[in-house]
């Protein structure tokens, strides 16, 4: 099994190497030529967190830089969408996706769980930070669990509805939850019954009483709140502040095969993103996103924690709040090695990847900030706004706890659970 993720992160480099030599010919960009190819498939989940995606098809940007042709498909789950992406669109799959960020090294890894097994994968470019959050339902909301959730322990014990729903195995969604429970002495292996439900059926689930807390982006914690049948506990950016969430992931061999259409839709995209983190665009945004063809949400069920405005269902209300979704503030848009990192370290403690999965290798293999920086000039942005280092250093959790990119074993160490991988 280890011997197998090695091997997958070796095609993975391998072809990070290839598509470097195309992208990069003889040492340089080859500036001014146009893409490749003036299409592309990539897929997307009924999550806020697409806007970029969406709003480079609804603006009209993948066709200002010249792929007038590329298509935006509804995905039903996390699940068919890596099985899409290893198929490919040559064979009715599809070349990338809004993909949860830890996603892009599991499929590249062949440690989905997934049939259809892996294919090596690129990250282009963050796609947003911040906007999920874990919500519980009516039925224990007397708990008056929060942030801190060590009051759910006894409110939990001996219930036979124990169930907490996340998105996918080792996915952020399920990182975010595992995290939120064991803070508070929960062991999400143990002491409740863990679930993968696609994130449009979390609500549906909880109205039928079949969930008794969820960890989902938005817009639907806002919509369990709106229809009385839950309440938000807590911001995931109130367990991590402007974390990392979803990426623009392509499949490396599309990359390899389509370096400048791989920058052209990635500049496309971070177009996209400024124009979606901008205020005074947050009621349009809500409106375009709530579409039948894309969320098909009302906007009101957007709209507010778009723009900061939080209604958590237990009294507390929070205007402009800073812990809304980001997409271009604040470097969001920028795929920082050091986030992934962290998303790598726990899918280790939670068994999820082995213990001594290569995570500098894995990294290396799959983030392109190469292409990124490329598709920021080629954007027009600011040689200021561009980052230039590889970290953004030591992360603080909200229980305390320092995630250090250069020491994540100590991280470990310190964690109230430990999940012992065999």
């Amino acid at each position: 099994m280890v011997g197998l993720a090695r091997r997958s992160l070796l095609s993975g480099a391998a072809a990070t190497l290839a598509a470097a030599r195309l992208a990069l010919p003889g040492g340089a960009y080859a500036q001014g030529a146009g893409p490749e190819t003036t299409a592309a498939q990539l897929g997307f989940i009924a999550l806020t967190d697409a806007a970029p995606l969406i709003v480079a098809k609804e603006r009209g940007l993948f066709v200002k830089h010249g792929m007038p042709d590329v298509e935006i498909l509804r995905q039903v789950s996390w699940g068919d969408t890596c099985d899409n992406l290893v198929l490919g669109s040559d064979v009715g799959g599809i070349d990338g996706a809004h993909l949860l960020t830890p996603l892009a090294y599991l499929i590249s890894m062949s440690r989905t769980g997934r049939p259809g097994g892996g294919a090596p994968m690129h990250i282009l470019a963050r796609l947003n930070t911040n906007g999920q959050a874990i919500s519980v339902s009516n039925a224990l909301k007397a708990s008056g669990a929060r942030l801190d959730a060590t009051s759910l322990q006894a409110a939990l014990a001996g219930k036979a509805d124990n169930r907490v729903g996340m998105t996918f195995r080792g996915g952020t969604h399920d990182l975010w939850l595992r995290y939120w429970l064991a803070a508070a002495g929960i062991n999400p292996d143990k002491d409740v019954e863990t679930v993968a439900v696609a994130p449009s059926k979390m609500v549906a689930n909880m109205r039928v009483s079949a969930m008794a807390a969820f960890c989902v982006g938005e817009p639907w914690p806002d919509q369990a709140v709106h229809e009385n049948l839950g309440y938000t506990a807590c911001m995931t950016s109130e367990i991590w502040r402007d974390h990392p969430e979803k990426s623009l992931v392509m499949r490396a061999r599309w990359v390899a095969e389509h370096p400048r259409a791989a920058v052209a839709l990635t500049a496309a995209v971070i177009e996209a993103q400024q124009w979606a983190d901008r205020m005074d665009n947050k009621e349009e945004l809500a409106a375009m996103l709530g579409k039948r063809i894309w969320l098909n949400v009302p906007p009101a069920d957007i709209g507010p924690r778009l723009a900061g405005n939080i209604d958590y269902g237990d009294g507390r209300k929070v205007q402009g709040s800073p812990l809304r979704m980001k997409f271009w503030a604040d470097a969001a848009s920028y795929p920082f090695p050091s986030h992934d990192l962290w998303f790598l370290t726990e899918d280790i403690r939670w068994g999820v990847l082995p213990p001594d999965t290569d995570t500098g290798a894995a990294i290396a293999a799959v983030k392109r900030q190469d292409l990124w920086r490329l598709a920021a000039a080629e954007a027009g942005v600011a040689a200021a706004d561009i980052p230039l280092g590889t970290s953004r250093g030591k992360e603080t959790f909200f229980d305390g706890h320092v995630f250090d990119p250069e020491a994540p074993a100590e991280y470990l160490a310190g964690l109230k659970i430990k999940k012992v991988v065999a």
